[in-house]
This record gives C-alpha cells, structure tokens and sequence, in this order.
C-alpha cells in the first residue's frame, strides 16, 4: 500500500558555517546544490531542485516597590521593546530562515500524515477483529490474512514517518580555526558564569521623572522583570553547539549562534540577524534600590527616600529613611532594523567578563566578514 506522505518529503536544505582567518563562507542546500554568501552577492550553485532558502540613577520598579507620589512625578515613558520581529532579519540570513520555515512545515504535515495512518491502523485492528467475530474470517480465511498484511503495512508507515518527523529539520554544521574556536569557547564559558548571577531581568520600560520634584536621587524609574538565561537549541535546528539564550519578558527570545542570532516567538514569528550587526553596550547603573539585594551584587552608597537638591535628607519629611545604591551590570543590544533590548544582571563583575568576551569575539567576526 502506497501513501501519500512519502510523496510530500523533502531533503531539509542544512546550514554550513566556515569560520576561518579567510573569511566567513555560509552555505545552505544539500549534495549537488547549494547557496553561498559572499560580499558582492548571493550565487546559487545547483544541479537539482531546491528551495532558496553615564551612570544612571533608577529605582526599583519591579513588582510593587515603587511608592504612590513616585508615580505622579513621571513627566514621559520609554517602553524598551523590539520592532515587529518581520521586520528585523538580514538581508543575507533570508535562506536559512527559509529552510527553518521548511522544515517546522514539513513537520506539521507529518504529523498530519502520521494521525492518519494511526487512525486507519485502528480502523484495520477492529476489522481484523470483526472478521473472527462475524465468523466470516473463518469461512474466507484470506480476509483476515489480507487485514494482516495492511496491518503490517500500517505500522511500517507509522514507523517510518516519525523517523520522518525526527529528520525534519535544519543541520547547521559550523567548521572553525582553531584560533576563532577558542575565541568562542572563551564566550561560552563566560555566558555559562554570567548565568549563574542570582537575579537576571529585562527592563521593560523606563520612567523619567523631576528629581527636585519628586524629592529624589533617583532620575529614572524601571519596570523588569526577572528572565532566565541558558544554553539551549531550537527544536528544528540541531547542531553540535548549543545557543546562548536569553528569555525575553516583553516579545521574542534570543539565540545566539556562532554568527547569528535567532529572535524566535514560534515556528512562524522569528527573525536572524548577522551577529556583527549588534550594536552591543555593556555597562553598570548605580541602582536605587528599594527592594531585596541580592547576594552576588554591592553595595557602593546610600541615598534617602527623600532628598535635597545637593542630595542631603530632607528634614521636612518625618521618618525619612536611608536606601541602599547597588551596582547591577547592564546589557543593551541594538540594530539599525530595530532591535532593542536591555537586561540587568546582580552580579556586575560577570556582566563584565561577558561584555569584553562578546566584544572580542564580535570584531573577530566583523573582521572576517570584511575579508569576504
């Protein structure tokens, strides 16, 4: 017995990263047809069919910290979001996102395949079963001997297609020098301390407000939320190299890959942008805190609830109290097609290390894509 599923599968188009002191080459097709990208343009090269594929002041706005006459000093709002995720892939990363949308559909028709078979598989069981039942199995004794065979038949459809669905999706293979693999071990291992701070959180928003008005060190207001950060994969691309991941509060979380970075919301809202696209700003904020300091952050100085111009308490307020300021680590990442988005981290020494070896390694890869 034939079935139609077998006629719908594609060879999924796998991703190829060479990383060396030569160049930055992609390419994205399989035996005998691929796509390149270079400087001066895109080159299909195939033999068969294939799809183309400074220090600021703030204070805590986290949960429900801030108090009522905070609120009324706000004079404007910045909500920290990215632009519509359609809008934000490169222009040279459109094929790899083609052959991700290939195979997250290829896998959706298979599983529809696969439902259909097991269904008719069902449907075969209880004929078998009704055979003997009604006797007639037992007159024709072909009949059940037939139900047998496309029982068989059924179950090594099913079989094949989840091995099917198991095969749908991209294989990024990445090939490095030695020099440029170090590089990025050095990132990772720095992504893998970073992770460890006892609080990481996305700003969302930032509130300006009069600090004379508001009787107040403090010259912003944030709101954030706490997020996780790990090493982890996308389900249809598989690759011998986790993503460095960043959970977004407020739309569409982060991978990073060796040259790419994936801002992902599902298998049809997701955008890739060339790493050496970021605009990357590691620093610190001198945080207002009002609420629980975690244990990896400092301490560097204390302000009062209410203040004077020059900063000294303002006796007119009785049961003025001292605040502690920490020093949080801060990550901003930008790009001209509208990226935006801004964390915090407790532990400022590791936001640092992160910093410099993200850094290092985004001018390693800039200077491999001048050479293309």
């Amino acid at each position: 017995m034939a079935w139609s599923f077998r006629k719908r599968i594609k060879v999924i188009p796998g991703v190829h990263l060479n990383l060396s002191k030569n160049g930055i080459s992609t390419s994205i097709g399989v035996k005998g047809a691929s796509i390149t990208f270079g400087k001066s343009g895109n080159y299909l090269n195939t033999s068969i069919p294939v799809l183309g594929i400074n220090s600021r002041h703030k204070i805590s706005g986290s949960e429900n910290n801030l108090k009522p006459e905070m609120y009324e000093t706000i004079e404007l709002s910045d909500n920290i979001f990215s632009s519509d995720i359609q809008e934000i892939t490169s222009q040279n990363m459109q094929g790899i996102k083609e052959a991700i949308v290939m195979a997250n559909q290829q896998k959706k028709d298979l599983n529809k395949d696969l439902s259909k078979i097991q269904t008719s598989l069902s449907s075969s069981k209880l004929k078998l079963g009704l055979s003997y039942f009604l006797v007639y199995g037992l007159v024709k004794k072909d009949i059940p001997e037939r139900i047998r065979i496309d029982i068989t038949t059924k179950k090594e459809a099913i079989k094949q297609t989840k091995e099917q669905i198991e095969n749908s999706f991209v294989k990024l293979d990445i090939e490095f020098d030695q020099e440029i693999m170090e590089q990025y071990k050095i990132l990772v291992e720095a992504f893998k301390k970073l992770i460890t701070s006892q609080k990481i959180w996305d700003v969302t928003s930032a509130y300006y407000q009069d600090r004379v008005a508001a009787r107040s060190s403090a010259s912003t207001l944030v709101k954030k939320r706490e997020v996780r950060f790990s090493l982890r994969s996308l389900p249809d691309i598989k690759s011998d190299f986790n993503a460095l991941y960043f959970q977004n509060a407020n739309g569409a979380d982060l991978y990073f890959y060796p040259s790419f970075i994936i801002m992902y919301s599902n298998n049809k809202d997701f955008a890739l942008i060339g790493i050496d696209e970021i605009i990357f700003n590691q620093s610190y904020v001198r945080f207002t805190e009002t609420g629980f300091i975690p244990k990896d952050s400092k301490v560097i100085d204390r302000t009062w609830a209410k203040v004077n111009k020059k900063g000294t308490p303002d006796k007119r307020f009785k049961g003025n109290y001292q605040i502690p300021v920490v020093r949080y680590g801060e990550i901003k990442l930008r790009t001209n097609t509208g990226l935006n988005e801004e964390y915090e981290f407790s532990n400022y020494e590791l936001t640092e290390e992160f910093g410099k070896a993200f850094r290092d390694y985004q001018l390693t890869i800039k200077s491999l894509k001048h050479l293309n």
